[in-house]
């Protein structure tokens, strides 16, 4: 951009014309400027489906934000809200997917409890009561845990998820609090893909996880 204004001067007089360069310097930061600006004022786009706008709640700040929201739920409820939601899911689903492998190689002392497939295995405890029980204390904890999440939408200033259960003290060191928070989303969200699949995967074949590696029967 200098280029254009200053060589014109040159070649019509022979020498270099300071108050030309001064003009055009000044051009330049400007066009930049306004170029910057443009830039700034574009929508950035999602880290995880690049060719999708970011939401503009999803702005990084929280751990494991990679600005996944395809149907823009963020622009509609509490951030807080949601991550606090996906935490639990995250923490149920890797605890179903340890019980899913340890129900086929152990079982409790009763014929009710002696399924090996996980989904006859449901069905029978569904039908005999032990289901009921876990309902009802799962409900239990929601309840009791629902005036911390509803503090934490008041402005308490406590992190999603978080209820002081640390029994290893692995939260001491900030950065490596930071790790481990990640870690846990990370692995939450696989586990969450894994149990689905897990789960379909059985009502096919009508077998466990082991059973089907052992005998290679990947399809019904």
């Amino acid at each position: 951009m200098m280029m254009t204004f200053v060589q014109p001067c040159r070649l019509f007089t022979g020498r270099w014309n300071p108050l030309i360069k001064v003009r055009s310097n000044s051009c330049c930061v400007a066009t930049n400027l306004y170029f910057l600006r443009a830039s700034a004022s574009l929508p950035q786009k999602s880290k995880a489906i690049p060719f999708l706008d970011r939401p503009p709640a999803l702005d990084g700040s929280m751990v494991g934000d990679v600005g996944f929201d395809p149907l823009n739920i963020s622009s509609y409820l509490d951030l807080r809200w949601l991550r606090e939601s996906e935490l639990k899911h995250c923490r149920i689903a890797m605890l179903a997917v340890v019980g899913w492998f340890v129900q086929e190689v152990f079982h409790l002392p009763n014929e009710i409890y002696s399924a090996s497939d996980p989904t006859e295995a449901f069905w029978k405890t569904l039908a005999t009561g032990p289901m009921g029980q876990i309902v009802l204390w799962t409900s239990f904890f929601e309840i009791i845990s629902t005036p911390a999440v509803i503090q934490m939408l008041q402005g308490s200033g406590r992190e999603p998820g978080y209820f002081g259960f640390d029994p290893l003290g692995l939260g001491k060191n900030p950065q490596l609090y930071k790790r481990f928070q990640l870690s846990e989303l990370k692995n939450g969200r696989l586990a969450m893909i894994a149990i689905g699949g897990l789960i379909h995967q059985s009502f096919l074949t009508h077998m466990g996880a082991i059973q089907q590696l052992q005998q290679h029967k990947w399809f019904p």
